[in-house]
Order: structure tokens, then C-alpha cells, then sequence
């Protein structure tokens, strides 16, 4: 007998021309006698493939010893049928060897029944609950780790195998760690800031405090002329041809309002990182939309308060330090717990050159200290403030230099969020673990007062005050300006 060729024999008929089929509406009594044999046809020699072949027709005699098996199936067991059923749709059955061989059932007719239907399509695999997401089964591989393959010299086999064996946790250092779920005081700001319009150079001047929100450009870009352009200036990376100078790292970036201060100040590159994502996107069109000469920039959406931010920044980056790191109305954020003060003073730090300078504008907490002393002790409303500012604490004391907090409004800019204060002794000793020594701290009205002379000029420009020297700050702007107060560090 050749041997079983499946492809073969199911493209020729399993049965001899002689036999043709049965018809579906011959009765099972009246069906032709097949071949003797189901496993092959006489008359074209070829192996039978049919099922049907295998069921309905008598295996031929064999001498066999009792264990063997035979091929077809009449050897396993039929139940006995139950007169309750002779009504219902028989079987028409033969017997081989003494045992009952059932076939197609029949209906009371004695017509062929119909076949079963199909089983259902299987779905495709799409579990409803999985204990990691899809995304993290392969982790790509990072721009350095390419490289580190194209150039390989034996150490990259051991890093792919580890990202096999265990896909790490940490995001790859050529991109930001994925967004995660911001919850509790984090997730009120992040909202809050998120949910402020860009409106635009021209719809600021209709703000109903554009004077004070000028006046408090006005001092950043005094702390910056001061203290950022000298360090950028003395950056390795100065060229006097290119007339560019310096590494500006922006920490709480916001919405790139400062971008064009570091445009003037010339600097090279500039990166930009905030906990806000919408902030930060809408920071980098503000840069795409900048004339002229502008700094490399790169944006970050980063907690730059609980995670390094050697994590998120590409190698090429951290490769030479930063001339300015920069902390523009945020810092305080940071003090809500120690573990987020000392992640923040050691992104300052770590990557800012010795000789750097480390600025900012954090709220006054000896200010507002001495309003909530003002307070009445029986008042238990722990609040003050006028037409533009609004100040409520949670508690009178509290005892820890940290998470002390109270909630700030300032009209057209801060909705109420969660502040924490910033005591500024315990911030020094602190500052000074990480090499971050203080060499300038004035409040803002303080701030005015000894540069009003020197940046007169942009005063005027700015539109703090007319060409007369009076001011377009109310009273109570006034007042609100006292709130915060203007710092400076050098890297030792």
C-alpha cells in the first residue's frame, strides 16, 4: 500500500467510482455496500480519507489478537436506546463484530436530519483584566543602547539580556518617565496650572492685575541681569564669536514665560521642565514662535520634585553641566514634605557647575507669618488678604519645617491651591548639604527700591510705571508684590 500522503489523497475521491456517495435523502436501510475496507478503495489503490468511510462502512476481516485496535470506531460502546425516546428522531445503526455502530440520525420520515451547526468562531485573545498593561511586555531600546550595540565590544549582550529577564522600572534615559496618576495636593496644582489658558502678548494687558504681573517680570529679569548673566558669561562653553554663552536649566518652566529672557541673555541651550505636560507644551510653542537667534531648547514634562531628573535627561545633555538652574514662583511646592525638598536641591545641584548660580522667587514666609500672628486668637478663620490676594492656613502652628501649609489665591493667576511655607534658615542648612551656598535674599518691595535707578528703563518698558515715575500697581498689587521675596545661591 503507498504510503499516507494527505495532500494526495485529498485531492482524489477516497472512494471507487463504482460506489458513488449515497444521497442525503436515501434511507440508511437502502445505502450501497462500500469497499470491505475504510482505509482504502480497491479500484484505485488509493488510502480513504473521508470520515464518513471510517464511521458507516464494515472494517474487513482481520485476524488480530485481542489487543490490538481496530480503525474503525465500532468498538467503543453505544448506549442502549430508551423507549421514551422512539418518538423523537431516530438513528439508523449497523453491527460490527457484535456492537452497534451508530449513524447520521434520521427523523420520523425516515429523511437524513440535517447536520449539527458549526461550533462558534473562536475570539481573539482580549482579557479583561491583566496585572501589568500591554505596553510593558517589550521596553524599546534607548538611542544610547544603540549605539552601545553598533559599537559593540561585549558589554551589550548583558544589558539586553537583563531587559529580558526583567523589564526595568525606570524609564530610559533619552525620554521622560511616563505620566503617572497625580493625586492629593500635587494633583490640585498640576490641574489648576494645566487648566490656565495661553492667552496670548496681546489679551495680558486686558488682566485686571497686568501691572503687578509685570512689576513681578520685571524682577526676575533684574535677578537674572544680576546674577544669571555673569555665570553665563564665565561658562566653559562661552564663545565670544557666536556671542553664545552658557547652560540654563529651568525647573518649573510653567508655560515658557522666562524663555525669552534667557534669548536675550543669549544662552546656548536652555531645557525646560515642569510637573504640568499642558504647561510644557504650550511652553514649547511659545519657543517655536520666538524671532530670531534662539537657544537650543529642550521641554520636559517632569516632577522634577520626586524624580532625578538624570532619569529623564538624554546623556548628551548631562554630558557638561548647567551655567543657571532657575526656579521661578515653584519652589515652595517642593516643601511639603523633606524627602521632595531634598530631591529638588539635589536636581539644582547634581548637574550645575561649581561656581553656578541657583535662582528663584519663593513666598516670604516671615510676611505671612506675621499677618497670621495679626489674627485674632479666638478667630479660628486663619485668612486675610484685600481686592487681589487671599491667604488661608490650615493651622496656626505646626511642628516641622515642613508641610505647613495654606492656601493662596491671586486674582487672574493662582486659584486657591495648596502652598506650603518655606522657612528660610532651615533652607539654608539644608541647601548648604548639597554644596549651595546664599548670597543674595531681598523681598520684592526691597528688590524695587535698590534697582529702581539702574532699570528704570524697563520699568517704563515694561509698563510698572509711566515716564513721570508714577506707578500703575494699586495698593493692594502693592501689597500682593510683598508676599514674595527674590534669592540667589552659588554652587561651592
Amino acid at each position: 500500500m503507498p504510503a499516507f500522503d494527505p495532500v494526495r489523497d485529498a485531492l482524489n475521491s477516497p472512494l471507487s467510482p463504482s460506489h458513488p456517495p449515497p444521497s442525503p435523502f436515501t434511507r440508511p436501510q437502502e445505502a450501497p455496500h462500500y469497499s470491505s475496507s475504510p482505509l482504502a478503495s480497491p479500484s484505485i489503490g488509493k488510502r480513504a480519507t473521508d470520515l464518513s468511510v471510517l464511521l458507516n462502512d464494515d472494517p474487513p476481516p482481520l485476524t488480530r489478537t485481542p489487543s490490538s485496535r481496530s480503525a474503525s470506531l465500532a468498538h467503543l460502546p453505544v448506549a442502549p436506546e430508551s423507549p421514551e425516546r422512539t418518538s423523537r428522531p431516530s438513528s439508523s445503526s449497523s453491527t460490527v463484530n457484535g456492537a452497534r455502530t451508530a449513524t447520521r440520525p434520521t427523523s420520523s420520515h425516515g429523511a437524513m436530519a440535517p447536520p449539527p451547526p458549526p461550533p462558534p468562531p473562536r475570539t481573539a485573545y482580549q482579557p479583561k483584566k491583566r496585572l501589568t498593561p500591554a505596553g510593558s511586555v517589550m521596553i524599546p531600546l534607548s538611542k544610547a543602547e544603540m549605539e552601545q550595540f553598533q559599537h559593540f565590544r561585549g558589554k551589550g549582550s548583558v544589558t539586553l539580556s537583563k531587559r529580558k529577564r526583567s523589564p526595568s522600572r525606570e524609564p530610559d534615559e533619552d525620554r521622560p518617565p511616563p505620566n503617572k496618576k497625580l493625586i492629593g495636593d500635587t494633583g490640585v496644582v498640576v490641574a489648576h496650572y494645566n487648566a490656565r489658558p495661553e492667552v496670548g502678548v496681546d489679551k495680558r494687558v486686558e488682566s485686571p492685575i497686568f501691572a503687578l504681573k509685570a512689576f513681578n517680570n520685571w524682577v526676575k529679569s533684574v535677578i537674572i541681569t544680576k546674577f544669571a548673566h555673569p555665570a553665563l558669561q564665565n561658562s566653559p562653553n562661552y564663545s565670544r564669536k557666536e556671542r553664545l554663552r552658557g547652560k540654563v536649566l529651568d525647573l518649573g518652566c510653567g508655560k515658557g514665560g522666562d524663555i525669552n529672557k534667557w534669548q536675550k541673555a543669549n544662552a546656548r541651550h536652555y531645557v525646560g521642565a515642569d510637573i504640568a505636560a499642558v504647561s510644557v507644551q504650550q511652553g514649547e510653542q511659545r519657543y517655536k514662535s520666538l524671532r530670531g537667534a534662539r537657544p537650543e531648547a529642550l521641554f520636559l514634562a517632569l516632577d522634577c520634585f520626586t524624580e532625578p531628573i538624570g532619569r529623564a535627561l538624554p546623556p548628551d545633555i548631562l554630558r557638561t553641566p548647567f551655567d543657571v538652574v532657575s526656579m521661578q514662583f515653584c519652589m515652595h511646592y517642593a516643601f511639603e514634605t523633606e524627602a521632595k525638598a531634598r530631591c529638588m536641591l539635589d536636581n539644582v545641584s547634581r548637574y550645575l557647575r561649581q561656581g553656578g548660580i541657583f535662582i528663584g522667587t519663593i513666598p516670604n514666609a516671615d510676611f505671612l507669618l506675621s499677618h497670621l500672628d495679626d489674627v485674632d486668637e479666638d478667630d479660628h478663620d486663619l485668612s486675610w488678604g484685600n481686592t487681589v490676594y487671599n491667604v488661608k492656613f490650615d493651622e496656626r502652628t505646626h511642628d516641622s519645617n515642613f508641610g505647613h501649609r495654606y492656601w493662596f489665591y491671586l486674582q487672574d493667576a493662582v486659584d486657591n491651591v495648596p502652598e506650603y511655607l518655606v522657612h528660610w534658615d532651615p533652607f539654608v542648612k539644608l541647601a548648604e548639604e548639597y554644596g549651595l551656598l546664599p548670597i543674595y535674599k531681598e523681598p520684592f518691595g526691597e528688590v524695587f527700591q535698590e534697582s529702581e535707578k539702574e532699570f528704570r528703563q524697563l520699568l517704563i518698558r515694561m509698563k510698572v510705571m509711566n515716564e513721570e515715575g508714577e506707578s500703575n500697581m494699586t495698593e493692594d498689587q502693592w501689597d500682593a508684590a510683598n508676599v514674595y521675596i527674590a534669592f540667589a545661591f552659588e554652587k561651592c
